[in-house]
């Protein structure tokens, strides 16, 4: 594989990129009008115009960039996340036309890519799943009877979804009809398709996915855990490597059911086993992210690999050449999505001109970044500028090191998840390891924040006081 093209944008182009040019691969950027002068664009060896700024007219065009991909003669795609990542059908089209995808087989992208689908062919696996429906399901009087068969609470959920659309939590059975409606016109609109599942909503849940990777030789390890469960709108914002719930016993269950899943859609190259984790720490399937994850830098850390270059090897046909006995957990990491955002108004996202960009540095820090400062945020894609890493030996001293790294942020021109990452890492629910995917609705509030960053201030005041004053007398000492 001498070239490859990556079919995507932002940070996550460029952090695929510099796998491929550390292995000596050629890499090929495709851009959008507005993403012209994009920092990914200038970082890869060739880069090509696709289209207009909104993602239909460029970054979706498929048979666009297998065209592009053969005038140029390029042997590989990486699709990096979103866009055309989970596509079967892009995926079918790399095939047809002789280069690689860096990424499952379209089999196990059609099959894990529905969730009702995933569950039919891990059923066999003997693998948890949560107690529901295993029919997509449109009839509201035969889906209510369901529901109270189930117990309520109950979550309603597309089948094609992703990302929270689609989904509706029902604690009572007289809002069960409204609900129902409600998600299965949120699904039609979302993903064109109205088929949603029920199933039993578990109450104090942990996200917890596993990182699995695959070869074409039947070999397929785990990478570990990664804890999920801070999220606003169904959405991750904070990820952590490892779990601080997980025994090494859970942690080892927990892995070989990942790798059933995997087995189960005859999987290839790296994928996330995703699982909800109950308070009694039992653990159901909930479905498989079918390429890289957005968290997958702290797996990484933990397990001493490049996930890319393990990608792009198994597309190559080369065996993984890790055994699961030699990975071993090292150190503690965390991810802290940078969104332009507003945490004081609902997140709703913050586009505007990036004044002032600086990133932190140092060592066990890590920005995976897409922006560069004198950008404007464009409106047309998800409002991710960038994702802040830390890693140190404890979880302890990762989170000290991520607070002083947000603080040597400096972003102006928007607003960012930034101060929100300070409430999160300051809180002692989330230090002390005892939260669950409620932590902001239980936690989190504008004001709080606002509280926060007023004591900040604060102290920070304080402190310049304190310092003038000791200054102040340092300057009064009579000379001899």
């Amino acid at each position: 594989m001498k070239k490859i093209l990556v079919a995507n944008r932002g940070e996550i182009a460029i952090r695929v990129m510099s796998t491929a040019q550390k292995m000596g691969i050629k890499t090929v950027a495709v851009y959008s009008t507005v993403d012209r002068n994009a920092p990914h664009v200038k970082f890869a060896d060739e880069a090509v115009l696709i289209g207009e700024a909104p993602s239909n007219q460029s970054y979706l065009l498929g048979d666009k960039i297998i065209e592009v991909a053969k005038s140029l003669n390029v042997d590989g795609i990486h699709p990096g996340y979103g866009f055309l990542s989970e596509n079967a059908e892009f995926a079918e089209l790399c095939e047809k036309n002789n280069i690689t995808f860096i990424g499952p087989k379209s089999h196990a992208i059609r099959v894990m890519g529905s969730k009702l689908a995933a569950k039919e062919a891990v059923k066999a696996y003997d693998i948890p799943m949560v107690p529901g429906t295993d029919q997509a399901i449109t009839d509201i009087p035969e889906a209510k009877k369901i529901a109270k068969t189930i117990g309520f609470p109950i979550l309603i959920k597309a089948s094609a979804g992703g990302g929270g659309k689609g989904m509706r939590i029902v604690e009572k059975e007289e809002e069960f009809e409204s609900q129902m409606n409600r998600a299965i016109s949120e699904a039609v609109n979302a993903f064109g398709d109205g088929s949603v599942f029920i199933e039993k909503y578990v109450g104090s849940p942990r996200h917890i996915e596993i990182q699995v990777m695959a070869d074409a030789h039947g070999n397929v390890i785990h990478l570990f855990e990664r804890e999920c469960s801070i999220q606003r709108r169904h959405q991750k914002v904070v990820e952590e490597a490892p779990s601080v719930v997980l025994t090494p016993e859970l942690r080892e269950k927990m892995g070989q059911a990942a790798i059933k899943v995997a087995k189960a859609c005859d999987y290839l190259g790296a994928g996330t086993v995703e699982f909800l984790l109950d308070e009694n720490k039992n653990f159901y399937f909930l479905e498989m992210n079918t390429r890289l994850q957005v968290e997958h830098p702290v797996s990484e850390i933990i397990a001493g690999v490049d996930l890319v270059e393990l990608q792009i090897k198994v597309a190559r046909g080369e065996a993984l050449d890790i055994k699961q006995d030699y990975l071993k957990i090292n150190g503690h990491a965390l991810e802290l999505r940078i969104y332009a955002e507003d945490p004081l108004n609902d997140f709703l996202p913050s586009v505007g001109h990036l004044e002032v960009y600086k990133l932190p540095e140092g060592k066990g820090i890590r920005v995976d970044n897409g922006f560069e400062q004198g950008m404007d945020i464009p409106i047309y894609y998800d409002p991710m500028l960038a994702k802040l890493i830390t890693y140190g030996k404890t979880r302890e001293e990762a989170i000290q090191l991520m607070l002083k790294a947000i603080a040597d942020y400096d972003v102006k021109g928007i607003q960012t998840t930034l101060p929100f990452g300070t409430f999160v890492f300051n809180h002692e629910a989330f230090k002390s390891g005892n939260f669950d995917t409620h932590f902001v609705k239980k936690y989190y509030s504008p004001d709080a924040l606002k509280q926060d960053a007023e004591h900040e201030a604060r102290l920070a005041a304080l402190f310049a006081v304190k310092q003038y004053l000791e200054d102040q007398k340092q300057l009064r000492l009579p000379t001899n």
